[in-house]
């Protein structure tokens, strides 16, 4: 039996491929190409790696001679960079970072990368973390304080440099100290007293910020930041929009946050055969009710949620069908 390779999952792998099911299959399957393809995800305490270890567990199972993995990440542009270098097969990322990908722009100049959606899943919200006892009530208020802008890698970095930006701060002298921390370690820094506020990007709710809502004696605080969509959109195009996170979505939380968000999209590389998205897209549907046990998030992945404008970047052509046949209207 040959193997494919679809990205080589050279770091951080954490298989959950199942392989005892392929070692008992129908002969007819055991003839069938071994595929071997790593799914980039994210931090630990997001949601694109618990949606992203389910995905790899549902493809593993459904799809003949599959052995789906799961990498552990800083996030959408370092997701897009190691599509670009080949070394994963599928990815989770913002279409922000999606686009700077395909256009080689930003962190990704000089390097494009040849991308095309093939879902769009669901609304990733900016969250600016801090607690009541700071004082901080808006992205002014950051003046002078620590802060982390998110992990290397993450498209929570590539986002909250744009918030800072149109709230009219430098990023690189108006902190007292500036982090790049996930978003657990940014909560345990605001536990002891090294950070003051921190930027994630994420499905609400997400587990990291959960955590510090729950720790006895702290009130966490979400910063508004609506008022800069329109410089945002200015200078960076129709990517981002507003929307609210409920108060009570996390422990303590007691107002509305109105803040802004930008759409999630799975990825493939322009080249992927056109079979392998189909069945990949079918498993994944199959599954969708499953999935979103896993995580709230995923309810949101639907067929009115399937727009060309959600995703950003091209649709990879057997996605397009695939989507067309089911139903979705893509306008």
């Amino acid at each position: 039996m040959t193997t494919n390779r679809i990205g080589s999952g050279m770091i951080g792998r954490r298989s959950l491929a199942a392989l005892g099911a392929a070692a008992i299959a129908a002969p007819t399957v055991a003839r069938a190409q071994a595929t071997q393809m790593a799914i980039a995800t994210g931090t630990t305490g997001g949601v694109y790696y618990p949606l992203g270890g389910a995905l790899a567990n549902y493809l593993s199972r459904g799809i003949p001679g599959m052995s789906a993995t799961v990498e552990v990440t800083g996030g959408s542009v370092a997701n897009f960079q190691l599509l670009g270098a080949g070394r994963v097969g599928m990815l989770f990322g913002q279409v922000d970072a999606a686009i700077d990908g395909l256009r080689g722009a930003g962190p990704f100049r000089g390097r494009a990368v040849p991308a095309r959606a093939i879902a769009v899943l669901y609304t990733n919200r900016m969250q600016v973390v801090t607690t009541a006892a700071t004082g901080i009530r808006s992205i002014t208020d950051l003046r002078g304080k620590r802060v982390s802008t998110g992990a290397p890698g993450s498209a929570t970095e590539l986002f909250a440099f744009r918030v800072i930006a149109a709230a009219g701060l430098d990023r690189e002298r108006d902190f007292r100290a500036r982090e790049r921390l996930s978003p657990a370690e940014s909560t345990n820094a605001i536990r002891d007293g090294k950070l003051d506020a921190y930027f994630f990007v994420s499905g609400v709710p997400t587990s990291a910020i959960t955590d510090l809502g729950a720790t006895p004696g702290t009130q966490i605080h979400l910063v508004d930041h609506a008022d800069l969509h329109a410089r945002i959109v200015q200078e960076n195009g129709p990517v981002y929009f507003p929307e609210v996170i409920p108060a009570g979505t996390y422990p303590g939380q007691r107002t509305d946050n109105q803040q802004l968000s930008v759409a999630n999209i799975l990825a493939v590389r322009d080249d992927m055969p056109a079979e392998m998205v189909t069945n990949i897209l079918r498993v994944t549907w199959e599954n969708r009710e499953d999935w979103a046990r896993v995580h709230a998030e995923a309810r949101n992945f639907t067929l009115a949620a399937q727009k060309t404008a959600a995703a950003g970047i091209p649709w990879h052509p057997a996605a397009e069908a695939f989507w067309r046949s089911a139903g979705a209207t893509l306008a």
